[in-house]
């Protein structure tokens, strides 16, 4: 008998908007659902909203993101919480000076990745409080490439957040998210 045939997509409802995410293979027998917000603005703005909402009272100087897809959550949330963001970068560029690196693995490629802080961005959260921001939340990679550059460069995390989080939900008790996605492995 064949286990059952999964939806090409998963029906999900993040801050009052619904989306179907398509659902993708990551290795053989392993599905994610995939939330891709670059040019949802939709769906940015009303997580940012929520975010905001939920992120207030960690009274933090700095939002800090991964590149590229976060980008517009950080941005949105940057102006509705009226604080800069910094980005990390995936590639080292001459302009970007003395910068911190640390590697991760992506959960959508399998391959390493890494991250860069510019050494001006440096400057803007050193002794600040800042707030790790991501799209989705799954292995925890990213999320520790992050905590890793932030430590080295002297700043203090105040919390972690993300519009969702996925896998093992009990892993991501300590997130700030507006929903969760399960993983599917087939048996």
């Amino acid at each position: 008998m064949n286990p059952p045939e999964l939806p090409a997509t998963w029906p999900i409802t993040i801050a009052g908007i619904r989306r179907d995410l398509r659902l993708f293979e990551i290795s053989p027998g392993v599905r994610i659902a995939i939330l891709n917000i670059l040019g949802d603005s939709e769906l940015v703005q009303a997580s940012s909203t929520a975010l905001a909402g939920k992120l207030r009272d960690y009274n933090a100087d700095v939002l800090v993101s991964p590149e590229a897809k976060a980008i517009p959550l950080a941005h949105a949330l940057s102006l509705d919480m009226k604080l800069p963001y910094v980005v990390l970068r995936k590639s080292l560029k001459p302009y970007m000076g003395e910068a911190l690196a640390s590697e991760t693995l992506s959960i959508t490629t399998g391959q390493p990745q890494m991250l860069y802080l510019d050494e001006r961005d440096r400057e803007r959260v050193l002794g600040k409080r800042v707030i790790l921001l991501d799209d989705v939340i799954s292995t925890g990679s990213t999320l520790q490439g992050l905590r890793l550059i932030m430590r080295k460069a002297g700043a203090e995390i105040v919390t972690e957040a993300a519009i969702l989080t996925e896998g093992d939900r009990a892993k991501w008790t300590n997130i700030v998210a507006l929903g969760h996605l399960p993983v599917w492995v087939d048996d």
